[in-house]
């Protein structure tokens, strides 16, 4: 039985030793001046496995250094430490490196925890007492007590890792008491000591600290993949109920489709009065670059601006002038048209369409602001959308930066990191969701269903039952509403196709061409003016939906 357990210490000195190899410095390259003459040790294993060191260390030179073992590879997640505490005496200690004060003589003094290793049929005492100097040692001498009668004892000299025994190891007639002692040890080399205790004599174990790998951080089992997928369908769920009880629109859509004629008593009638600059907001909740181009047609149709298309070369850029109509009923604008129509002009009678280009931040900022004001003030949302969005959307940026948080702490401190990726998942979940929780009202929700009952008609390109003499003015008032729905093309070629009387003419009322031009140039005019009227609108990098 003794054979036994001597061979396993022997086995288990060996395996420690090559793994505090990992962790601590190889010999010098170089000697350092001066030598240790001899340094003894003295160890004390105490109850909780704490080893009380005393040394005396005579040198000669400037003063030495040492590298105490501070921690070696215990397994694949764990490494071993031996804290160091109640340090004292003739020298500094900082981090695991003792530096001697000058004299020629030091004693030191303190605790080491972790140096303990319980095993099948006892307790293990291993702690590398002295070497890793700076210097050659020419004596070493050890000496171990304890609280039980020893059952096994060795010794290595030289690398961390050797395998070859001490000069002597011995124990006194007690048999509690042992002694090592080793001469001549290059700088780096060291004198391990190993003792063997009956089981739970010290009660001492390991210290053991977590080390960070990323495969270890996220580890994958049924613990965590289990902890997800429940913090997921709890998060996403509870994602899901949001939506459905706060950002629903009404349902009232599927009872009132079909197509919708925008002609009352041979009058534009749009339904529910929705404009084109409000139709946008209204679909999608957002306020678009191509609602205010809209805005400015519409304005044009009814009589509050006109559109002079510039004439020019081949190769020059086209241009259009935007003419302010005297006596235009300015004041029966909506706020977000009143922002739009002076913004245009700023107290001018007409304005180059190219000289807006980057100069309309501020005025579209206001203009956008009004747009969602406006949609409110309909009663067709209870909220303005774009403030509902950003709510929704910097609770969602919040929680994935919590998640962040979070996974980066489970991932350094345990290995359950997987778990955190379900807050950011759910994080980001709501951040993206939070552009579709704006939700429409009863009232909302009948306006964007006629509104999309009028799309369809404007797509079916239903002229026939319009009176010719009618069609120029009305199908003028369709086309800002087929500006928003990309359909301006169709209605573009159907405005220029007749005037007043039913014949070809060179104008409309609100749109003029240059000379040599008439409308069957309108289509591609028009298409031109509406992308070109974005992109001056855009250029100013302010204009954009959040």
């Amino acid at each position: 039985m003794a054979g036994s357990f001597l061979r396993r210490t022997a086995v288990g000195a060996a395996v420690l030793g090559l793994a505090a190899a990992l962790c601590l410095p190889g010999p010098a390259t170089a000697t350092a001046a001066g030598t240790v003459k001899s340094h003894t040790v003295e160890l004390d294993l105490r109850e909780g496995g704490v080893l009380h060191v005393k040394e005396t260390v005579v040198y000669e030179g400037s003063p030495p250094t040492r590298e105490l073992v501070g921690r070696t590879r215990y397994d694949d997640g764990n490494d071993r430490v031996f804290p160091i505490s109640g340090f004292g005496g003739d020298g500094t200690l900082d981090g695991t490196t003792i530096t001697l004060k000058p004299g020629g003589k030091a004693m030191l003094e303190y605790d080491v925890k972790g140096a303990v290793t319980p095993i099948n049929e006892g307790e293990e005492l291993r702690w590398y007492a002295v070497g890793a100097w700076s210097v050659p040692v020419e004596q070493a001498t050890v000496k171990v007590t304890g609280p039980a009668a020893i059952q096994s004892l060795s010794c290595f000299a030289g690398q961390l890792t050797s395998a070859i025994g001490c000069t002597a190891a011995s124990m006194d007639h007690t048999g509690v008491t042992a002694d090592f002692e080793q001469q001549g040890l290059r700088p780096g080399e060291v004198l391990t000591v190993v003792v063997g205790y009956p089981k739970d004599a010290s009660r001492g174990a390991p210290v053991l600290e977590r080390r960070f790998e990323l495969s270890n951080a996220f580890t994958v089992n049924a613990v965590t993949v289990g902890a997800l997928a429940g913090l997921l369908v709890l998060l996403l769920g509870g994602l899901g109920v949001l939506y459905w009880t706060r950002g629903r629109d009404a349902r009232v859509i599927g009872h009132e489709s079909g197509l919708v004629n925008a002609v009352e008593n041979g009058h534009f009638a749009p339904p529910d009065g929705v404009r084109p600059g409000q139709i946008g907001t209204l679909i999608d909740e957002q306020a678009d670059v191509i609602d205010v181009t809209a805005t400015i047609v519409d304005l044009a149709v009814r009589g509050y601006l006109r559109i002079d298309e510039q004439p020019r070369q081949t190769y020059d850029a086209p241009d259009w002038m935007l003419v302010k109509l005297p006596q235009a009923p300015v004041n029966a604008l909506l706020p977000y048209e009143r922002a739009l129509y002076d913004a245009i002009f700023a107290e001018r009678d007409e304005v180059l369409l190219s000289s807006l280009k980057g100069t309309f931040a501020e005025a579209l900022g206001r203009v956008r602001d009004s747009l969602y004001s406006d949609v409110v003030t309909q009663g067709w949302f209870a909220r303005r959308p774009d403030t509902v969005r950003t709510r929704w959307t910097t609770a969602g940026v919040a929680l994935t930066i919590a998640g962040v948080l979070a996974t980066v702490g489970l991932a350094w401190l345990t290995t359950y990191g997987l778990i955190g990726l379900g807050i950011i998942i759910a994080g980001a979940a709501l951040a993206v969701g939070g552009q579709y929780m704006p939700a429409k009202t009863a009232k909302g929700a009948h306006a964007l269903a006629h509104t999309l009952g009028f799309r369809q008609y404007l797509a079916s390109g239903q002229v026939d039952q319009v009176p010719e003499e009618q069609r120029v003015e009305l199908f003028s008032r369709y086309l800002p509403y087929a500006v928003v729905f990309d359909n301006v093309d169709h209605w573009a070629r159907v405005v220029a196709s007749v005037n007043g009387n039913g014949r070809p003419a060179d104008n409309l009322y609100w749109y003029h061409g240059p000379a040599e031009w008439d409308l069957s140039k309108f289509a591609g005019s028009m298409r031109t003016f509406t992308t070109t009227t974005s992109g001056a609108i855009s250029a100013s990098r302010q204009f954009r939906s959040l």
